[in-house]
Order: structure tokens, then C-alpha cells, then sequence
């Protein structure tokens, strides 16, 4: 496998992503600049990293140097890993839609436009008209936990958001195809390929390839499934999702117990 042609992480992103992954992580300078080396990433690079997070509460310095995720590094993780428990929240689609309709919200404000497409995808919802998104309306909560949603993931509140059903055949058929090109069913089967191979070869890898490798398969595999849409049946196989998500489940394990390792030799 050539992770060397891996693009280089930002090294916010990875310092961030490590001390979020688990609960209680704690991880000192020194710690963090062996972490950067294993990415290219200078010391002075992770140095200055360190410090603006610390400025912005993303994290904060505990006993004896070490540093911790602060209460805004903890709102980031809590929406990382809320891909563990989406999928408890599905239930059977009933052909109904859940629709965002955003002509209320002004263009010109560019900062909230980023905001409000950013929210949108990673609720899974895809442009069928002007000003018009809609996804199944497969969650328990219904229109109303997507609203919810929405908003905290930064949407403005000038949005409406609604249920519907009843398209017209042409409508129905042009929804049903939204999600078509994403791929997912082969994203799911070669994420799992690529999985089970790697925890084939990391116990017998040396631990600094083991840690560089669990984290650039395990975060490739985690942003698919931050934004995966969960789609229900028929527009996607529910049942390969499931087994891709149970094994990044398994892999997110083993790999936080590899880095733990890394972290903490001396």
C-alpha cells in the first residue's frame, strides 16, 4: 500500500482528531511533535498549531504539560463520532421526503452560504429545484430531527424545513437518482476490502508504520461516513453499509489503542 502518496494533514486536523479519540486523551508537546514527524509536519509547524488551539479553547493545558480537549475541541469530537449511533436513529422509509427550501436566506451573505451547504451535505440532503433539498425521511424523529440537526450544524434559521410526499412520477423518479453518482455501494465494498487488509498486516507492522497507517485508512474511512447519507432501501444496499460501518467501528478501535501505544512510549 502507498500511503506515502497521501496528501499531508493539516496538522490542527490531526492533533485535534487524535486527542477526540477517545475520552480523556492527553497528549504533551513532545508527544504531539513525534506525532507530526510521522506526516512530514514540522516541529515548529505542530508547536504553533498547539498554541492556537490553545487560544481558541479547542484545547486546553493540564497537569505537568499535557494537553487535553478543551470545551470547544469537545463539541468538534462529539460531531465526529456521532457516526457510531446514526444508524440506531433509522427507521423504514415510507417513500416521504424531508425538504429544505432555502430561497428565504440570502445570497450575499458568503460566509453563511459556506455554512448552509456544509450543513446540508453532511445531513445528506440534495438539490432537486432552486432553492429546494430534500433526503428520505428515513429518521425516527422525522422532519423535525432534521430541522434540529440542521440548525447545529449551522443552517440558517431562515430556512424552511418541512415534510412532503405525493411527487408527481417525473418529480419521484428525478429524487430517487439524486444520490446515484456518489457511488455508495462501491464505496462500501472497497472500504471494506481496504479495511480487512489492513488489520491483516498492522500487528505484524512496526509501530510507527502501524500508527501512520491506522490513521490515514481509519480518517479516510470516518469521512465517508460523517458524510454518508443513510440512505434507506432501495436507493442504497443497507445491509453492506452496515457491515462497512461495523468494521470501521472495529478498525477505530484497534486504531485508538495503536496510537495510545505511540503516545505513550517513551
Amino acid at each position: 500500500m502507498q500511503l506515502e502518496k497521501e496528501k499531508k494533514p493539516v496538522a490542527r486536523k490531526l492533533l485535534l482528531k487524535l486527542l477526540g479519540s477517545r475520552d480523556n486523551i492527553k497528549m504533551n508537546a513532545s508527544a504531539a511533535v513525534r506525532v507530526g514527524a510521522l506526516f512530514g509536519i514540522s516541529e515548529n509547524n505542530i508547536r504553533v498549531t498547539l498554541t492556537r488551539l490553545q487560544s481558541a479553547h479547542l484545547i486546553t493545558l493540564v497537569e505537568r504539560g499535557y494537553y487535553k480537549l478543551g470545551d470547544e475541541g469537545i463539541r468538534f469530537a462529539k460531531e465526529i463520532h456521532q457516526w457510531r449511533e446514526d444508524e440506531n436513529g433509522l427507521v423504514p422509509w415510507q417513500n416521504d421526503w424531508v425538504v429544505a427550501q432555502t430561497s428565504p436566506i440570502a445570497k450575499s451573505d458568503q460566509k453563511q452560504n459556506r455554512n448552509n451547504e456544509r450543513a446540508l451535505k453532511l445531513a445528506g440532503m440534495k438539490k432537486l429545484a432552486n432553492d429546494f433539498y430534500i433526503r428520505p425521511n428515513n429518521f425516527s424523529g422525522g422532519a423535525g430531527e432534521v430541522r434540529d440537526k440542521l440548525y447545529s450544524l449551522g443552517l440558517s434559521r431562515k430556512a424552511l424545513l418541512f415534510s412532503a410526499c405525493d411527487f408527481d412520477s417525473k418529480t419521484q423518479t428525478k429524487a430517487m437518482g439524486l444520490w446515484r453518482h456518489l457511488n455508495l455501494e462501491s464505496l462500501y465494498r472497497n472500504g471494506c476490502n481496504e479495511i480487512e487488509e489492513s488489520l491483516a498486516r498492522l500487528t505484524s507492522l512496526p509501530l510507527e508504520e502501524a500508527t501512520k497507517e491506522s490513521y490515514v485508512i481509519g480518517d479516510r474511512a470516518l469521512y465517508h461516513l460523517v458524510f454518508d447519507p443513510l440512505l434507506p432501501t432501495p436507493l442504497v444496499d443497507v445491509a453492506m453499509r452496515e457491515r462497512y460501518r461495523n468494521l470501521v467501528k472495529k478498525y477505530d478501535d484497534i486504531g485508538a489503542q495503536i496510537w495510545l501505544r505511540f503516545l505513550n512510549q517513551n
